[in-house]
């Protein structure tokens, strides 16, 4: 799906502009011409990035190419970034990136992705409503749809809090495998989104700090705002990674007490039935072919038998071993 808007240096703006008038879009230094490739075919977006906006091949390489880190290239007329959403799925502990590449001009926008962007419907939808957004310039439009991916962030790594919090109620109810293998999925989780946001957040601040031709200085503060937002979501990450990291190490404590508790109820046990292996082991409970077998003596080795174990229980629990 090819979606574009163009608002001509005289305040109208149109939408659906066929691509024979792309040209003439881009010929207007006071418009503004936003061009979103949604899903569409490489060989058609390659052919258009080529023809009508003369970006360079590697950039378009890059652009058409997905699994990019965040970064920001510098090629003098337009400016190439790189930017990822994401999604988390919630039953599989799976974090989701869906990766958003955009070529920035003086007075143009072209985006591309893959898969549907909330952030890119939303700034889009919020456009057509209010055209003010458009007459700001390309820079404050990037700008709009980087401050929706990062406030999108946020339910993100709240499902992820939440996911920690009922993890941590669950390893004190049960030690199963699935516990431990949930508490892994959400580590590798919670690492593959410092591998988003670190580099996602220099990019902001370079967009912020650096000098770039196609964004206007008045603009960078804004740039500086969405920074800003990914500087506390690093420092939220950091959270969640002490977080899972602690609960990890009270499940190994959890399991490891629980281990402790059944190794003290065998050994108890061992030691109560050993007197009675002994004597069993010792006397053969034979008591017609020993030397001095009687009725008295049987009756002594049950006594003992019945009565050793008893005594020593009272002994440990005496002792404190036995709760």
């Amino acid at each position: 799906m090819i979606r574009t808007i163009y608002r001509n240096s005289k305040g109208n703006s149109t939408t659906d502009v066929p691509t024979t008038h792309w040209k003439v879009a881009l010929h207007d230094p006071g418009g503004l011409f936003w061009v979103d490739f949604a899903d569409e075919p490489r060989e058609r977006v390659e052919k258009l990035l080529t023809d009508v906006f003369n970006f360079h091949p590697l950039a378009i390489d890059d652009a058409l190419q997905q699994a990019h880190v965040p970064k920001v290239d510098d090629w003098g007329d337009y400016v190439y970034i790189v930017v990822h959403g994401l999604s988390f799925d919630e039953k599989g502990y799976e974090l989701g990136t869906h990766e958003i590449d955009a070529f920035l001009g003086k007075n143009f926008l072209v985006t591309h992705h893959k898969n549907p962007l909330l952030s890119a419907d939303h700034v889009w939808n919020t456009c057509q409503r209010d055209p003010r957004y458009l007459a700001r310039g390309a820079d404050y439009l990037l700008y709009h749809i980087l401050d929706t991916l990062a406030a999108d962030f946020m339910p993100v790594v709240d499902k992820m809090d939440d996911a920690i919090d009922h993890l941590e109620d669950d390893v004190f109810a049960s030690t199963d495998r699935t516990v431990l293998n949930r508490i892994f999925a959400i580590k590798r989780a919670v690492l593959h989104l410092r591998r988003i946001i670190i580099p996602q957040r220099e990019v902001m601040n370079r967009l912020a700090r650096d000098t770039y031709a196609v964004v206007d200085p008045s603009e960078r503060i804004y740039y500086r705002d969405v920074y800003d937002h990914f500087v506390r979501l690093a420092d939220i990450n950091d959270t969640l990674r002490d977080l899972i990291s602690g609960t990890l190490d009270t499940y190994l404590s959890v399991t490891a007490n629980r281990t402790n508790d059944v190794m003290k109820v065998l050994t108890i046990l061992t030691a109560l039935f050993m007197p009675l292996t002994f004597f069993t082991g010792f006397f053969g409970m034979n008591f017609e072919t020993l030397p001095f077998g009687s009725a008295a003596f049987f009756v002594a080795m049950m006594a003992m038998t019945i009565s050793i174990p008893f005594l020593l229980w009272r002994w440990f629990k005496r002792q404190g071993w036995i709760e």
